[in-house]
């Protein structure tokens, strides 16, 4: 029984693990992303004897999520991907107290289970791991891991990587952008591999996997135009995760469409000043930001190096897409996120019926 809570990656990282571990076993995964303790209770009910391994998501918008699914199914396998600043609003913007809410998984798994967490996530170590009696194995990419990514490089349509398994080192490829799901993939590939997968189906599984809508989901378009989906929802973590892959992909004008990153609470300001001033750092050729929030988002990328005339606010979703058929030219990457109920969707179906 395998629970995946974390700020960041959750969805993906089950449809990874569950899509490895259906080519040895019998596996039930967690529908979507319906990871709230009332959904837990209703899948519970669908699981049948012949299931040898469940893949569960569980999320939290408050303390006590966590140890309510925990109470519903207990896990003996545990990941955390990431102690991060999504919810952080409903926790008084207190990185801690969100922690010590994560931590919930771990002292509601089985005492002597595997828990898996990331080792370059500053914020792991807030994790209350004190008096867990079971083995934790890390995954990393700049620190040292028990399973530690090397090599990495990104194609045109997904990255390639290796890992030491045992005592040899093996090639993987997702079909994903973005360093953070090389984190994704490395939680998929150290689970697995401690239950006694081999490299090869590891490595089938993860070319495979059913990718999550709205995330991270490239468009090519008419006049070499790229679009980059990943409208789904937001957190600063994941905000500049997303910046880093177009800037990496484009190869032309780099054009970041932001809207607001909701339930931050206390956080808000703060949070939306980190992805500004991380988007110009990054070089982006315009960002432009939608919502009531993102203002402080234009700010710090101006304060932090963007010319003023490439920074721009818009407070209707007209506006905005009637700029946008302005800026966008031929060999344009054009990135579009924001929180859930923003509705950015609307501004990637523009841009796609623009084409």
């Amino acid at each position: 029984m395998i629970a995946i809570t974390g700020s960041a990656g959750k969805t993906t990282t089950k449809e990874m693990i569950a899509s490895i571990l259906r080519r040895k076993y019998r596996t039930f995964k967690t529908a979507g992303n319906q990871n709230l303790p009332g959904f837990i209770l209703r899948q519970k009910r669908r699981i049948s004897p012949a299931h040898r391994v469940l893949v569960l998501e569980y999320g939290m918008s408050e303390a006590g999520h966590i140890r309510h699914s925990c109470r519903i199914i207990r896990p003996n396998i545990g990941v955390i991907t990431t102690v991060g600043t999504a919810h952080i609003g409903n926790f008084g913007g207190s990185i801690y107290r969100l922690a010590r809410a994560k931590s919930e998984l771990i002292r509601g798994m089985h005492p002597y289970g595997r828990l898996f967490l990331n080792a370059d996530n500053p914020n792991s170590r807030l994790l209350h791991t004190r008096g867990f009696k079971g083995s934790i194995y890390t995954i990393g990419i700049h620190r040292p891991a028990h399973f530690r990514a090397r090599n990495i490089r990104y194609g045109a349509r997904g990255m390639s990587f290796t890992v030491r398994l045992g005592q040899r080192w093996h090639h993987f490829y997702i079909p994903a952008l973005g360093k953070h799901n090389i984190y994704n993939a490395l939680f998929a590939i150290a689970v697995s591999y401690k239950l006694g997968v081999p490299p090869r189906a590891i490595r089938q599984g993860l070319l495979t996997y059913q990718k999550p809508v709205r995330r991270l989901v490239v468009y090519r378009l008419r006049r070499h135009v790229k679009v980059i989906d990943d409208s789904f929802s937001s957190n600063p973590q994941a905000a500049k995760a997303a910046i880093d892959v177009l800037t990496t992909i484009g190869k032309g004008r780099r054009i970041a469409v932001m809207g607001s990153m909701l339930e931050l609470g206390r956080f808000s300001r703060r949070g939306h000043r980190i992805v500004g001033a991380h988007a110009a750092r990054r070089r982006v050729s315009y960002l432009l930001t939608y919502g009531p929030a993102t203002p402080h988002m234009r700010a710090a990328a101006i304060q932090t190096g963007l010319p003023r005339s490439r920074a721009l606010h818009f407070y209707n979703r007209i506006a905005l897409h009637r700029y946008l058929s302005r800026i966008v030219t031929p060999y344009s990457t054009v990135l579009v996120k924001g929180s859930y109920k923003m509705n950015m969707h609307k501004t990637v179906a523009f841009l796609r019926w623009r084409g």
